[in-house]
């Protein structure tokens, strides 16, 4: 492209389309769970799962309420026989009767018609698995499926998941179709193999079966444990929706992430990265860590691709021969003094060179401006200059003066 045709683009406005920081959802139906809604009309939404045995009532009880207070809007908690989902419904009486209603999601395997059946009393959304719905243990010795296999398979599913569909739709309830990478059905891996379109037509599947019954209260997802896979999984997923006319929003998960840096990196590229092409309307990050360890990830991902904004965003150079002073010191300060504040950007920059060019967009800045000497901005103005040991001070009552400091 020449010169005179880039000024031409960015005349007309073609150019800052393309290249718009602004992220363009998915529009999809709202689907709602509870209180909270999923869909493009609402906040990206955060969840996570407890990891008690929902037979322990109290120790369940205990587990959603830890997820909840510190911001996970949904909670899923696993019912894998008749009795696990007989105690959801202790633990929705307890937590109505001791804390307040939680948004409750059930997660429902194997075989587990009679389960669902049971638990879509007492949750707000039901998930199952397609890979698992009608479950048999795969044969090794098999070398294809007949049409008649299939089609006798596909009839089982019908007759085992219309009452479903019936229940949540008469109970106005949600359905998660839960696709997962690790365990396709058998007869898709013979007819797809291992792949991102296998896992799509598990789920379109299902899909054509609550279309079928006009039931329309359905999330999506498509989750795998590397994330090219689960790329390339809710891509061609939402394409292959929106091609057919289904408006469903999605739920986005890196599955078993891992734990510590690599778990939330992995987590990371492949929510951000579907959430910065308009993909996705809630997440959950899975981590083999405590699950309310999940929650500023979650959080943090969102902040980043700017979906949220749920605490202080800081802005900090990484210093240089420059830097007037112990840079990784201050914005350690800078950050215990402040990072109970919400919907701030911060920035703390180490010399005058680049700090206030880089910093441009943020609500303050502390600048090194000189040996022992701090500026304070306010977005692109410079306030008022002052000694180094009184910077982080100085920073909080410019803060209170404008009124957006809250007391920790």
């Amino acid at each position: 492209m020449s010169i005179t045709e880039n000024t031409a683009d960015l005349s007309s406005g073609l150019l800052s389309q393309r290249y718009s920081t602004r992220i363009n959802r998915r529009k999809t139906v709202s689907v709602m769970v509870g209180e909270i809604g999923i869909g493009s009309e609402h906040p990206v939404c955060v969840q996570s799962m407890i990891n008690e045995d929902t037979l322990d009532i109290e120790a369940s009880t205990a587990g959603i309420r830890r997820l909840h207070e510190v911001g996970c809007e949904i909670v899923r908690l696993t019912v894998p026989s008749l009795s696990h989902a007989k105690a959801v419904g202790e633990i929705k009486k307890q937590l109505k009767s001791t804390y307040k209603p939680v948004p409750l999601v059930a997660d429902v395997h194997h075989n587990g018609m009679k389960i669902a059946l049971e638990v879509a009393k007492h949750v707000d959304k039901v998930r199952i698995n397609p890979g698992l719905f009608v479950f048999s243990q795969p044969d090794p010795n098999r070398t294809e499926f007949s049409k008649e296999e299939v089609q006798a398979i596909q009839s089982k599913i019908i007759q085992n998941f219309e009452p479903i569909v019936n229940t949540l739709k008469q109970q106005n309830k949600a359905l998660r179709i839960g696709v997962n990478h690790g365990s396709l059905a058998e007869r898709m891996l013979f007819q797809y193999g291992d792949t991102p379109l296998g896992m799509v037509e598990s789920a379109m599947e299902f899909i054509r079966i609550c279309d079928s019954l006009d039931f329309h209260n359905i999330v999506i997802s498509m989750k795998a444990s590397r994330p090219p896979v689960m790329l390339a999984a809710y891509r061609l997923m939402a394409d292959t929706m929106d091609k057919a006319g289904y408006k469903y929003p999605l739920h986005l998960g890196v599955t078993e992430a891992g734990d510590g840096d690599y778990g939330r990196i992995k987590s990371t590229v492949g929510i951000g990265t579907l959430l910065s092409e308009g993909i996705g309307d809630t997440i959950r990050v899975s981590l083999t860590e405590a699950p309310e360890k999940e929650i500023p990830v979650a959080y943090a991902i969102l902040q980043t691709v700017g979906l949220r904004k749920t605490m202080v965003e800081y802005i900090s150079c990484p210093s240089c021969g420059r830097t007037l002073f112990n840079l990784e010191e201050v914005v350690s300060k800078v950050r215990d003094a402040t990072n109970h504040l919400t919907g701030l950007d911060i920035a703390v920059m180490g010399c005058i060179v680049n700090g206030p060019g880089e910093m441009a967009d943020a609500d303050y800045g502390y600048v090194g401006k000189g040996k022992g000497t701090i500026a304070l901005y306010r977005g692109r103005e410079e306030i008022r200059k002052v000694p180094e040991e009184e910077g982080v001070s100085a920073l909080i009552e410019l803060i209170k003066l404008d009124g957006k400091w809250i007391d920790p």
